[in-house]
């Protein structure tokens, strides 16, 4: 379903994606993890074709997406919908607007502008943010919201593209953790009842084991883990976060117990 074959991406003379490769067969929860700077981000725009690759391929049931451009470009995006850790929402504008900006990409310019919109596409967004328990919103400004409740509207907005992959750049990292349950809780769920793919950047250890079915460790751009959840074990918290020599001597001195508590405790030192 999706193959990703040596891709690179080079600023300057830097890496900030340096030659991964990996296959999903499935639409499966695939959770990437790593300190800030590994990649992950980067990564997720070349996909979403927000930022091009230097090199390499990623192919979606075999139709290459990297050299794509323009009505192609822009078709693929729609069918790979990106929600980024601040929302993206359009504050002022009221919560089902944004959800149906989700379909910019299929309107004109002059209805976008008056903001005119079919009674079928508005009665779908409204199902969806049903859905995902915000109906009541709807007429809000985004802005009015809380972060939780705006990172489900971008959430909304994607599904409105009716999306066979979801791209997650570090959707729970401006939330509290009761908010940012209910937003991992939402994601999987979209995963497990429609069959749709979720690649998402994500912090903590404990998250990855509790959501993903594969879990893709990135440390200086490369891949150093690509594994199922029950494998993150202390010693590739280790290879991910990087607790060697380069690293002072209070991190280096760190213990990391075996308990999984431990390990995120250790991994957010990491990546402090």
């Amino acid at each position: 379903m999706l193959q990703v074959r040596n891709v690179t991406r080079i600023f300057g003379q830097r890496a900030a994606v340096d030659d991964i490769s990996f296959a999903i067969d499935r639409p499966a929860f695939v959770g990437i993890i790593g300190r800030s700077g590994a990649g992950k981000s980067t990564f997720l725009r070349m996909m979403n074709r927000l930022t091009d690759a230097t090199r390499g391929e990623i192919l979606v049931d075999g139709r290459e997406i990297l050299g794509l451009k323009g009505r192609a470009m822009r078709q693929w995006q729609s069918q790979c919908a990106m929600i980024f850790q601040q929302f993206n929402l359009v504050p002022r504008m009221d919560v089902a607007s944004n959800v149906l900006h989700g379909l910019l990409n299929r309107r004109s310019t002059l209805a976008t502008v008056f903001n005119v919109w079919p009674r079928a596409d508005i009665l779908r967004a409204l199902d969806i943010l049903d859905r995902l328990g915000i109906a009541e919103q709807a007429p809000k400004r985004a802005e009015a919201l809380s972060g939780g409740q705006q990172q489900r509207v971008a959430i909304a907005r994607a599904l409105m593209q009716d999306p066979r992959i979801i791209l997650a750049d570090e959707p729970i990292a401006s939330l509290d953790p009761m908010n940012a349950q209910v937003v991992m809780d939402t994601l999987k769920r979209i995963n497990v009842e429609d069959g749709r793919m979720v690649v998402a950047n994500l912090h903590t250890l404990d998250t990855a084991r509790r959501y993903c079915d594969r879990v893709i460790g990135m440390r200086d751009g490369r891949i150093v883990f690509d594994g199922t959840p029950d494998q993150l074990s202390t010693g590739v918290a280790r290879d991910i976060y990087g607790a060697d020599d380069s690293f002072n001597e209070d991190a280096t001195s760190t213990s990391i117990p075996t308990d999984h508590a431990a390990d995120d405790a250790f991994a957010s030192k990491m990546l402090a």
